[in-house]
């Protein structure tokens, strides 16, 4: 991060004492930090502190005389290659969602065209109401970046999901692509990535479908982590609310069958497949024209099988490294395992799913196996563990492709 230009804001929650120690883990890779606060952070932290721990004034008012006489939040707005707000309030999180513009913080969101990420911070029951969920998804759908929460102990004696992610989690995502870059890139560039991410919708008629819980995080993720890397990365995506990350194609599908036709349409020149979808086992056997309107007591659907798109990649002739992931609710390592040879995978990720769990989550967990070797993740957001995995992927695929015979190339399964 040598050199990256980061405005870090401060709103009034109190994980804003944890701000000094994040500032001096930005500037330990090297980032320059201007620090904006809202008048309420200063609750909970002080500007002296703030000051002396990233070397520049810190700044907090839209009417300072001096800054604003040459419009001063333009110029910081054009400055800041990003803007990381640590912690963002709840207030924060509903004023920013509706464009509001009423102190510096604010301001500078709208008027910048760097990427935005928040750390969010607050109760947990704060955070799974409905209307900070409503602006979660809102601020997602516009690009901004959510860091967590974290799940654990709270100030106010409860616990669960909603305390900001430690100081070295959030530096560690926030430099994470130039991380990876560094360690992997010699590995993947140069190299074309496909990675498939997001639920598939299976119709049952023409208003109604199959689905899952998938929210397409991980696969996105890996697809960000994989193109800093240094990989031309095709993203093949279910649908999902989610920003295509920078520097990525995207194709947009719906259906298992639309899937399975878009891989092997391009895989032929692909290094590295990743699968992340949560693709449908099985779709209703015929599709209704027209609505089915509710005259029967009982409805039944007749399932057949989807096919199979990452044993299909496994069997080409010259397929790539295959790794799969195994989404389970119950004896996750046996069936991962079980996966592990059965595809004749070369690697799989595990991981457990269920409510609150894996699907839809802002953070996961992973077990990872392949032949004599396996390494284990501990929970954590998934931009940070995205950034893990592709190197890991990266490490994998060099001692294979070193030690593979003429005709094998790499490919990755992933389901989040």
């Amino acid at each position: 991060m040598s050199g990256t230009k980061i405005i870090l804001g401060v709103t009034g929650g109190i994980a804003a004492y944890k701000a000094p120690e994040l500032v001096r883990r930005l500037r330990d890779r090297g980032a320059i930090v201007q620090v904006v606060m809202t008048h309420s952070a200063r609750e909970f932290t002080t500007e002296t502190a703030l000051q002396a721990v990233s070397g520049r004034p810190v700044r907090s008012d839209l009417w300072d005389p001096q800054a604003e006489a040459a419009m001063g939040h333009i110029e910081l707005a054009r400055w800041a290659e990003r803007i990381l707000v640590a912690p963002a309030t709840a207030e924060f999180m509903a004023r920013l969602a509706g464009g509001f513009a009423s102190d510096l913080l604010g301001t500078l969101c709208l008027a910048t065209t760097a990427p935005i990420c928040l750390a969010p911070a607050m109760n947990h029951v704060m955070w799974a109401s409905e209307a900070v969920q409503a602006n979660r998804r809102l601020l997602e759908s516009r690009g901004v970046q959510l860091l967590g929460p974290d799940i654990g102990d709270q100030a106010c004696g409860e616990s669960g999901p909603g305390r900001m992610l430690q100081p070295e989690a959030i530096a560690k995502i926030i430099a994470g692509p130039v991380a990876v870059a560094e360690t992997a890139g010699a590995s993947l560039r140069g190299k074309t990535v496909m990675i498939t991410a997001g639920p598939t919708l299976e119709a049952i008629d023409p208003v109604r479908f199959i689905s899952n819980r998938s929210s397409g995080k991980m696969g996105y993720s890996l697809a960000s982590a994989a193109a800093a890397a240094g990989a031309k990365v095709l993203l093949l995506s279910g649908p999902v609310s989610l920003p295509v990350p920078r520097g990525v194609e995207c194709i947009n599908i719906e259906s298992a069958e639309e899937l399975h036709t878009a891989v092997h349409r391009s895989i032929s020149n692909v290094d590295i497949f990743i699968g992340a979808a949560a693709v449908a086992d099985y779709r209703p056997a015929a599709t209704e024209p027209n609505k089915i309107k509710r005259v029967r007591t009982e409805l039944r659907l007749d399932l057949v099988r989807n096919p199979d798109i990452l044993a299909s990649v496994a069997e080409l002739p010259r397929r790539p490294f295959t790794v799969g992931f195994a989404a389970e609710t119950e004896k996750l390592r046996e069936h991962a395992l079980q996966k592990l040879e059965q595809k004749k995978l070369d690697m799989i990720i595990a991981n457990k799913v269920g409510h609150g769990v894996g699907f839809d989550s802002d953070e996961n967990a992973v077990d990872v196996y392949w032949k004599n070797g396996q390494k284990s993740f501990p929970l954590s957001a998934k931009a940070a563990l995205a950034g893990d995995l592709i190197e890991l992927i990266a490490e994998r695929y060099a001692a294979n492709s070193s030690s593979a015979g003429h005709g094998t190339r790499p490919a990755i399964a992933i389901r989040d």
